[in-house]
């Protein structure tokens, strides 16, 4: 079987997480994301030059678990893909626009400091799309010694 592959995403949370809701009813988190670019001198050294910024949304449990965990100036990495579409800008001109929708969303730990917390793994808890996903992680429930993870950089 091929390994599935998609599109990654990573830079840092440049807007405070904005949770709304569909028409729906389903989750819809937005957040302004920075990409800071860089050109490798001759030298081998690097020297950073603009900072993009991008929009980026999430849906569902991706979008509520995301608008609990991250900050304003975070680093993340995330998977999905980019979305193209038409919008009306202030003018009423129709222009191009993209978003990247993610799937999955997480702290870049290659430049972020944090301590892995694993609760207790039982079969009822074993998938976090099963809705026991915050009774699992309530700072009350029962744990295994945590592992400890800490990256270089920040």
């Amino acid at each position: 079987m091929a390994i599935h592959t998609q599109e990654s995403l990573s830079g840092f949370i440049a807007s405070e997480p904005h949770l709304s809701f569909t028409e729906k009813g389903d989750a819809r988190l937005f957040v302004k994301i920075g990409q800071e670019h860089y050109r490798r001198e001759d030298d081998g050294s690097f020297t950073q030059t603009e900072t993009t910024f991008h929009d980026l949304v999430a849906f569902r449990k991706t979008a509520e678990r995301a608008h609990q965990r991250f900050a304003k100036g975070d680093k993340f990495v995330a998977e999905g893909y980019t979305h193209h579409y038409d919008r009306t800008d202030d003018t009423g001109q129709t222009v191009k626009a993209e978003e990247f929708i993610a799937k999955k969303i997480g702290h870049d730990l290659a430049r972020t400091r944090y301590t892995v917390d694993r609760p207790r793994r039982t079969q009822a808890t074993d998938s976090l799309d099963a809705g026991l996903e915050d009774a699992a992680l309530s700072p009350g429930a029962p744990r295994r010694a945590p592992a400890g993870a800490t990256a270089v950089g920040r």
